[in-house]
């Protein structure tokens, strides 16, 4: 397997473009803000929602999911990164997540 390129989640830049590949009901309990939402199987068919002119720090729940994406951007012409350890590590590094109901965020 290729080594891709990562970041750890702490690590992502404030101002990143964060394309979030998780589910819907992953995505509503707790997400990143400003982060882009397209499901991991819906992203061939959505690719043209993405910003062909920055690169893209992809995040799931553990890092499996958005790793597998990023190899298929990479493929297709993005630049794209993968988020070490995905929601839970960002979540676990005290960065903000926010919800789309009034619960308390959180990572399923």
């Amino acid at each position: 397997m290729v080594d891709l390129p990562s970041v750890p989640a702490a690590d992502v830049p404030a101002r990143a473009v964060v394309l979030d590949v998780r589910e819907d009901d992953e995505w509503a309990a707790g997400h990143i803000d400003g982060a882009l939402h397209i499901p991991m199987g819906q992203v061939p068919q959505r690719v043209g929602e993405l910003p062909a002119d920055a690169e893209l720090h992809v995040v799931c729940r553990a890092g499996g999911r958005s790793a597998r994406v990023v190899a298929w951007l990479q493929e297709n012409g993005f630049e794209a990164v993968n988020v070490t350890g995905g929601m839970g590590a960002w979540a676990d590094a005290g960065r903000p997540l926010v919800a789309d109901d009034d619960r308390v965020p959180g990572v399923l």
